[in-house]
């Protein structure tokens, strides 16, 4: 389970997946990384390939992660359902946002996630027992990507039943009026009031660090992130083949 991983590692990584392939993620997972967040905000990734691409990870222990399209119960059931071991919720500006955002994930009463047989609990199969475990297990999080969610992470990380909230790097950067550039001082101030917010209120702190960068991978888990997304299947494709095209030049 996502959030067990938690408990013995003081950093979880993994990686995001734009590609609808599942074979994608059946290579990550056999290099053993802890987990994939398939991203369905910003691609054409169906909910069928969705389903594909977790099937992949059958047998691994590699976590499977959604970013949903929107904060809306349709978008984050359907990913549940089809077996989300997390979701990361984009675009959170507010308390009343994340409130909704949990109330999706979860069961009634906690929530207002609608019951249904689905792949997440075996067609049925183990309907009983996934519904008893499922508000448990299942990891909330929300993106901070703006300037009004830095301004509001206190009473955002008071929402009940938030595990965590993930920095989205480059949405940040614009609301900053800095687009692109997350090393500015503004951006990283941004960061650090949410990372030391989570701290504060025993939250586990995200950020996506889209450029892989061994060196701040290990300086960003020193300062204390601890669920921690490098690169994309994208661009490790198209580094990759770069690097076949300096071959011939």
């Amino acid at each position: 389970m996502f959030k067990e991983k938690f408990k013995t590692n003081s950093a979880v990584i993994g990686s995001w997946l734009q590609i609808p392939a599942p074979s994608i993620a059946e290579i990550a997972a056999q290099q053993g990384i802890d987990w994939i967040a398939v991203d369905m905000e910003h691609t054409e990734i169906s909910y069928e390939t969705l389903a594909d691409i977790f099937r992949a990870l059958n047998g691994s222990k590699t976590s499977p992660l959604v970013r949903v399209r929107t904060n809306n119960a349709l978008d984050i059931r359907r990913a549940l359902d089809v077996g989300a071991e997390g979701i990361i919720v984009p675009l959170v500006h507010s308390a009343e946002e994340a409130e909704r955002a949990v109330s999706y994930c979860k069961y009634p009463p906690e929530g207002v996630r609608g019951y249904a047989f689905c792949r997440a609990n075996n067609w049925g199969d183990d309907f009983d027992n996934y519904v008893k475990e499922a508000n448990h297990k299942t990891a909330v999080y929300v993106m901070a990507e703006s300037r009004e969610a830095v301004e509001n992470i206190e009473s955002i990380l008071k929402v009940e039943g938030i595990d965590g909230v993930f920095i989205g790097p480059y949405d940040l950067s614009a609301s900053y009026g800095v687009v692109g550039q997350t090393g500015h001082s503004l951006v990283k101030k941004g960061c650090d009031i949410i990372l030391e917010a989570c701290k504060a209120h025993g939250k586990i702190a995200g950020i996506h660090m889209v450029i892989p960068d061994e060196n701040a991978v290990r300086e960003n888990i020193k300062k204390g992130f601890r669920l921690i997304a490098v690169g994309i299947d994208t661009l490790f494709l198209i580094n990759g083949f770069k690097e076949v095209k300096k071959l011939g030049e």
